[in-house]
């Protein structure tokens, strides 16, 4: 079935692997940080412009996640989620969202359960080969190098969306 564009109101996005790299660094200190791709701005911002909402949902709990997605005005920022369908379920139903309203933006297997709720799946090029499977768009892109404004720009450019987005955006 192919995703209806048009319908997407939400975006939830993964952290590890997607947003980054997917490499975990400790200082000496034992603090967790990531490298993310400032690229991916575009995408945040552009989505929010055409009223989109962004919700973050990783199985580890950073610092780091909290300080740059309240940079990119993330709505929700929802961390150390190990089971992240049975956790969408109940957000779905709390916010009264339909799958036809989902976008999901994610690389590996602790994902895929949580897809199947979702309208349209994304994923970076460097994905595992059940997502990349799985996928109505594949970035060309890998993860942490921008695949996740690759991806938002499709859904946009899909939608008709993106040259006046980023004119919003960036003031073009």
């Amino acid at each position: 079935m192919m995703a209806d564009y048009g319908k997407i109101e939400y975006f939830v996005i993964d952290v590890d692997g997607t947003m980054t790299d997917a490499g975990i660094y400790y200082d000496d200190s034992g603090n967790e940080l990531k490298k993310f791709c400032t690229k991916d701005a575009a995408g945040f911002f552009t989505a929010h412009a055409v009223g989109m909402k962004i919700i973050v949902l990783t199985g580890r709990e950073c610092k780091a996640v909290t300080r740059r997605m309240q940079e990119m005005s993330v709505e929700y920022i929802c961390q150390n989620i190990k089971d992240k369908k049975n956790f969408l379920i109940s957000f779905l139903k709390e916010h009264g969202i339909e799958k036809e309203q989902l976008g999901y933006i994610g690389d590996d297997l602790n994902d895929l359960p949580a897809m199947s709720l979702a309208g349209f799946v994304g994923c970076p090029k460097d994905s595992c080969e059940e997502i990349l499977e799985r996928a109505d768009y594949v970035s060309d892109y890998c993860g942490g190098s921008g695949a996740v404004r690759d991806i938002i720009c499709h859904v946009l450019k899909e939608r008709g969306q993106w040259d006046e987005a980023i004119r919003q955006v960036y003031k073009l």
